[in-house]
């Protein structure tokens, strides 16, 4: 991260760029005032304008001062503009009418652009353009094609899109990005290795995992993370070299055909097959088989074990806060661990530290296995009479905290199948653990993030009462007869902690105590 002094011959620019913007925001609140054009509207032309000026920005400043001086300004402005309503071309009727969230897109579409300034600039400026205009043009293109339809097809995932908008988010996308790809070789020594036929299928790659995050990101989130997400796949071949151009694509395939398969298995739901998209194409990309073996291997065996015994386990259904079909959060409490240490692992050059990253990695994995199989497995016995891990009294059965001795084994021998996959597909990395201290210590993480799992679900996590059907349960909610919803009441724990948090602390557990073990 730097930021260089800026020569005197970029103030002139600065003063014009500033105005410019300026002028883009005064021109919207005026059409908004006296036009009555909607917000919507004008918002997305103040969008526009700023990825195409980001874009071309670098052709006129030598330093990377100003460029960073003018999101930096932005900032606490747009920020405070938003909290009080100000600026109304860009602020009004911008509160999630679902939530009455406030969006807060035109906060995190400058901290993207200050970010990417003082990362990018000078060997990478050219990734700082590319990302900034996919999310200058697609994002705001789709938006306006999604909202103006008539009778859109839509769907919701965090919030509500619709199909149309989403195709033509991946449409401008991918058209930016192979513009800017072809443009700019001969500043990348690794793009000007590349053919043209590998050109497009790295541009048909990030422009599927753009419209992803476009798809599943709401209050203005996507401004943050689209932008992030294609400089970070643009940047890691500069790192690692040209031939995981060649992974990215392959990744991208196999992951997008994988979460389609797992959706139409009812494995997923749509927001978790979307999710799963992009979490499997960083590992299977970045990490090749060695990770990947490890985290089909939870995904699979844990989802073939939802279903087995369905029958039986349908009693603790309206106990349970979710299904067996997993859903975004789902999705990111059990794999999001996974998916950060990969994204630093892609980051280190340093081959022991790598070795230990992936050892956390196989904890978290083992732990979030043994979590899933010990409520599975506990869950299937046809009188399993689970006891509390804190006062060690008996239970109702899927009871949060309540554990059984057959349970516990079950979780046990999933954290040993990670283990045991990883020297299926990964035997020298494994040598440096030893055979038997590996499953041990694989085993051991696996097994505490279970059981802590099992403390905070037994005192932490939120239990409600539901007065329909007289159960404890985690579900915020039940549903009447009629159809009609109404409130359960909170008597144990509290909100914020549900069970994907609950999943998630598991899943950090196992990841750092397997990390002071492979230290070791």
């Amino acid at each position: 991260m730097n930021l260089a002094l800026p020569p005197s011959e970029d103030f002139p620019y600065f003063l014009a760029a500033f105005g410019l913007i300026l002028g883009v925001v005064a021109l919207c609140e005026a059409l908004k005032k006296f036009l009555n054009v909607s917000a919507k509207l004008t918002r997305k032309i103040v969008h526009i304008s700023t990825g195409v000026f980001i874009f071309f920005a670098p052709f006129f400043f030598q330093s990377n001062f100003y460029p960073a001086l003018i999101p930096a300004l932005f900032i606490p402005f747009n920020l405070i503009a938003v909290r009080f309503g100000w600026l109304k071309s860009l602020h009004g009727d911008e509160s999630d009418t679902a939530t009455h969230a406030l969006n807060y897109g035109t906060v995190y579409f400058p901290i993207s652009f200050l970010l990417l300034t003082l990362l990018c600039w000078g060997k990478y400026t050219w990734i700082l353009q590319t990302s900034m205009l996919v999310l200058g043009l697609g994002d705001a293109l789709a938006a306006l094609v999604g909202e103006n339809l008539k009778k859109p097809r839509q769907y919701k995932f965090t919030t509500t899109k619709s199909i149309e908008g989403s195709l033509v988010m991946f449409i401008v996308s991918f058209l930016v990005l192979y513009g800017c790809l072809t443009f700019f070789q001969s500043a990348s020594a690794v793009l000007s290795q590349l053919s043209p036929n590998v050109i497009l299928g790295y541009a048909l790659a990030l422009a599927l995992v753009a419209t992803a995050v476009e798809a599943l990101l709401s209050g203005g989130m996507d401004n943050l993370f689209i932008p992030v997400a294609v400089a970070y796949l643009l940047y890691i071949p500069e790192l690692r070299g040209a031939e995981f151009v060649n992974s990215i694509i392959l990744g991208a395939s196999i992951s997008a055909t994988f979460a389609r398969l797992s959706l139409g298995l009812k494995f997923l739901n749509g927001s978790g097959a979307t999710t799963t998209f992009l979490l499997a194409a960083n590992i299977f990309s970045m990490g090749g088989l060695v990770w990947t073996v490890p985290i089909l291997t939870f995904f699979f065996l844990s989802s073939i074990l939802s279903k087995v015994g369905k029958a039986r386990k349908k009693k603790f259904d309206l106990i349970f806060e979710k299904g067996s079909e997993r859903d975004m959060g789902q999705v990111l409490a059990n794999g999001g661990v996974g998916w950060l240490l990969m994204i630093w692992h892609s980051f280190t050059t340093d081959p022991a530290m790598q070795q230990v990253i992936y050892f956390g990695y196989l904890g978290t994995m083992a732990a979030v296995q043994a979590d899933t199989w010990a409520t599975e497995i506990g869950t299937m016995m046809r009188n399993p009479k689970p006891h509390s891990i804190i006062t060690f009294k008996p239970v109702p059965a899927g009871t949060s905290g309540g554990i059984t001795t057959i349970g516990t084994l079950g979780g046990l021998l999933g954290a040993l199948v990670i283990c045991a996959s990883a020297w299926l597909s990964n035997a020298d990395g494994m040598a440096r653990f030893g055979l038997v201290s590996s499953f041990v210590f694989v085993g051991a993480s696996g097994l505490i993030g279970s059981l802590l799992d099992s403390i905070f679900g037994a005192t932490l996590q939120a239990q409600y009462y539901d007065p329909i059907r007289d159960k404890i349960t985690e579900r915020t909610h039940s549903v009447r007869e009629d159809g009609t919803t109404i409130p359960n009441n909170l008597i144990k724990g509290h909100h914020w902690m549900d069970n994907d948090l609950v999943n998630l602390i598991c899943g950090i557990t196992g990841a750092g105590t397997a990390m002071l073990f492979g230290a070791m």
